[in-house]
């Protein structure tokens, strides 16, 4: 927490930010095209960055259009002008459409705006027309100057001085209609709206057994209509890259009337708005409602959503996406050599990359051209591998064949919740279940945890009765932190009569320990000599194996919501500071990227220790801060970070050095972190990784068939995560060594490498490795 963080690790190869400096560099930053969510918390990143490394920076507002006009359009910020915007949807430098800009005449009177104050380096967020029209202006920037030179505007010295412009892009956009970027700016806020509506719409439908047909924007990318029918479990759904096969008015009919045979009583039927049939006729939502009415007689309704997409305020992941990619833009602007190529930064995993900007717009163009040649199988490639794995999920879940067509496997797979509910949960069982079904197995639900696995409650579990769970919070079987070591014999016993085949946990600290210890008695019990796999779920986000848990997107919108609202509540009575208390047990994650999202001052966590002269230091900076225009200070602390630091202490102390300069409120969120509906990304999370799971399982079981084989192998007892850009199985074995058993966390944690942003963000010196920076990879396509 110190204002000059020493601990990086040190060496030869590492690169950090002192090493790069801005000083003499101007910066300009705009966002063009439509909005998203998020594209504040991202023009921040880059004000605030570029001050940091000694850059000056500038508004450029409306856009290309500001550019061109010059003048007061083009501002020099400071670090205040940044602040508040972290919550606040759309863009407070306004973002315009400009015809201006396309024409040469246009784009020489931007350079000459720009020459006046020395910027030659740009940060566009927007999609891929704003970011081609960047890529064109950087090309002819040598052109334009000598044109300038020419006409007189402006001087030799100045044509050699600012010789080359650097463009590097941050894709905005809430369709995620980029390819090379796994989620786009703006893409996930959307998904919220979307889901808050259909979640509304349910209740309703159910009263009156309806079919409700919606609208979900997406011109040319089905990205939104896909997750969001992924994540409601809607009956059909229709996308740009995916035509329905001919023939498809009767097999959605059909598919209909047999969900309500099945006593489902409401049908959702989502629409992306660029949805065409196999000839590239658009297929509307007018269209379906009169087909659904003429050929089943349901009461049917439409609902467009329209602009509420774009409105609202930025999810948690939204704003540490944008804040991630906004900093590692700065650095990119500061590393560029006139031979390097204009980049964006982008997402692959949890990792930040730079991809070569025009084969990112390229590879783009291509999927519309796929579209347009009727080659739908090719855009769906080119889409990507979570668009492909996202199409082949939902149709896998939606559609049921019917009995007589599954191939029975006759093995019983059993499902268990373990540990504290984390949202997310229970579409992770749906989809568990639902797979299960699809791959011939039997599918059985265990009650209760390892306590009801020892009492015997367990039952078979069908298609229909795990459907609408994907957006019910909690957990449905109920959930246990009680561990299975003092039931081993029950449990066998369990496992025996009925004649348990694999086991699929999910849950989280506890279903890793309980994994560890059924692993351990297979020696003892041949009953356990069956594939085990663990599915992370757990507000804290602590298993090892794992970058992210089920659950711990919905506790950081809880966190970052409160927060919001708390900020609100101390910008009204000014000079206020809030300590809040967070979950996790002794994993800072929560505290960490919640500080991050809500533009916290600091946040306390266990991993980075720290003594009464940090806080001492941080009550000083809230001093200063206090005699600025913002004032209000914001301090996490994680629930298990000191022992004798408490939330209590830390209150005391702020509130009595901050006497007569601020006062002080506490806040512990408690258990609302682990309620609610779950989060789109959650809910996408927990069905997909479940699904992989399930996989594995059948795969497992097919190398066993008719050999009676016994598991007992370290690889047939595994932990599911993602770790990098990889979906990977790791041996509960191997993960022992990298587990810290007595705090119950990894002992490496990859969010710990973002703690320095957070600090640089709220003004504090920090010491930021930059190595895995600077790399310019190659987009690539994904091949079936």
């Amino acid at each position: 927490m110190d204002a000059d963080d020493s601990r990086a690790p040190k060496g030869s190869l590492r690169k950090f930010l002192e090493h790069l400096s801005g000083a003499g560099k101007a910066i300009g930053v705009l966002t063009s095209g439509g909005d998203a969510q998020g594209m504040n918390a991202a023009v921040r990143a880059v004000v605030r960055m570029g001050i940091y490394v000694g850059a000056k920076v500038y508004f450029i507002y409306e856009g290309y259009q500001g550019m061109v006009d010059g003048g007061a359009n083009i501002a020099e910020a400071d670090w205040e002008s940044v602040s508040s915007i972290l919550q606040v949807g759309g863009t407070i430098i306004g973002s315009a459409r400009c015809q201006a800009f396309r024409t040469r005449e246009g784009r020489l009177k931007a350079a000459c705006n720009l020459l006046q104050r020395g910027i030659t380096n740009l940060c566009v967020i927007g999609g891929d027309g704003s970011l081609t029209g960047a890529n064109l202006f950087r090309k002819e920037w040598s052109g334009l100057l000598e044109e300038l030179a020419r006409n007189g505007q402006i001087d030799k010295e100045a044509v050699q001085k600012y010789a080359y412009l650097n463009v590097v892009g941050m894709v905005g956009s809430i369709d995620n209609d980029f390819c090379g970027t796994d989620m786009t700016i703006g893409t996930d806020s959307a998904l919220h709206r979307i889901i808050e509506v259909i979640d509304a719409i349910m209740t309703t439908a159910q009263s009156h057994q309806r079919t409700f047909v919606l609208e979900v924007m997406g011109r040319h990318c089905g990205y939104l209509a896909l997750v969001s029918a992924l994540a409601c479990g809607a009956d059909w759904v229709f996308l740009p890259e995916s035509p329905p096969e001919q023939g498809w008015e009767e097999q959605m009919c059909v598919k209909l009337s047999e969900n309500r045979a099945r006593k489902k009583r409401l049908n959702i039927i989502i629409v992306a708005e660029g949805a065409i049939d196999t000839q590239n006729k658009p297929i509307t939502s007018e269209k379906i409602k009169e087909l659904v009415v003429t050929q089943l007689g349901y009461d049917t309704r439409v609902t467009i959503l329209g602009h509420v997409q774009r409105g609202g305020t930025p999810s948690a992941f939204d704003r540490i996406l944008a804040s991630r990619m906004g900093v590692e833009a700065v650095i990119a602007l500061l590393e560029a050599t006139p031979d390097t190529p204009a980049c964006v930064v982008s997402l692959n995993g949890n990792h930040a990359v730079r991809l070569p900007l025009m084969e990112c717009v390229q590879m783009t163009q291509d999927v519309q051209k796929a579209m347009d040649e009727r080659r739908f199988q090719d855009a769906v490639r080119l889409r990507g591998r979570s668009f492909a794995g996202n199409l082949n999920t939902y149709k896998r879940l939606a559609i049921k064949l019917p009995d007589d067509q599954i191939p029975k496997t006759n093995c019983n797979v059993a499902v268990i919740n373990v540990g504290a509910p984390a949202a997310g949960m229970n579409a992770a069982v749906r989809s568990a279940v639902r797979v299960g079904i699809a791959d011939g197995h039997r599918m059985l639900a265990i009650y209760d945890g390892f306590d009801g696995f020892a009492k015997g409650q367990i039952k078979e579990i069908g298609w229909t009765d795990v459907g609408g769970w994907t957006g019910q919070g909690g957990s449905i079987l109920g959930t246990k932190r009680i561990l299975p070591g003092k039931y081993l014999e029950e449990i066998a016993t369990q496992m025996r009569t009925h004649s348990i085949n694999a086991l699929l946990i999910i849950g989280g600290f506890e279903a890793y320990l309980g994994l560890l210890e059924l692993s351990a008695a297979r020696e003892k019990h041949e009953e356990f000599c069956v594939p085990m796999v663990m599915v992370p779920a757990t507000v804290s986000n602590n298993v090892p194996g794992s970058d992210f848990s089920i659950g711990a997107d919905t506790a950081l919108n809880t966190i970052t919501d409160t927060c919001d609202r708390i900020k609100q509540s101390a910008s009204g009575t000014k000079r206020r500071v809030f300590i809040i208390e967070t979950m996790g047990g002794y994993c800072g994650y929560l505290a960490n990227m919640g500080g991050l999202a809500a533009g916290a001052d600091a946040a306390y966590i266990f991993e980075e220790p720290f003594d009464i002269r940090d806080l001492q230091s941080n009550v000083e900076h809230l001093t200063e801060k206090m005699k600025t225009t913002i004032q209000r200070g914001l301090v996490l602390r994680n629930e298990s970070c000191s022992e004798n630091y408490t939330t209590d202490f830390i209150y005391q102390l702020y509130s009595e050095e901050g006497k007569g300069v601020f006062d002080c409120r506490k806040n512990v969120l408690g258990h609302m972190q682990q309620g609610g509906a779950p989060s789109p990304f959650d809910r996408n999370f927990g069905t997909k990784i479940s699904a992989r799971a399930m996989e594995w399982i059948t795969a497992k079981l097919k190398e066993a068939r008719g050999r009676g084989k016994k598991f007992t192998t370290d690889d047939s007892v595994c932990v599911l995560g993602i770790s990098k850009r990889n979906v990977i199985f790791q041996p509960v074995a191997e993960l022992k060594q990298q587990t810290d058993f007595e705090h119950r966390i990894p002992k490496e944690q990859w969010w710990l490498k973002l703690r320095p942003l957070m600090k640089i963000l709220a003004k504090y010196k920090a010491s930021y490795d930059v190595s895995d920076s600077g790399q310019l990879e190659h987009v690539q396509p994904w091949s079936v």
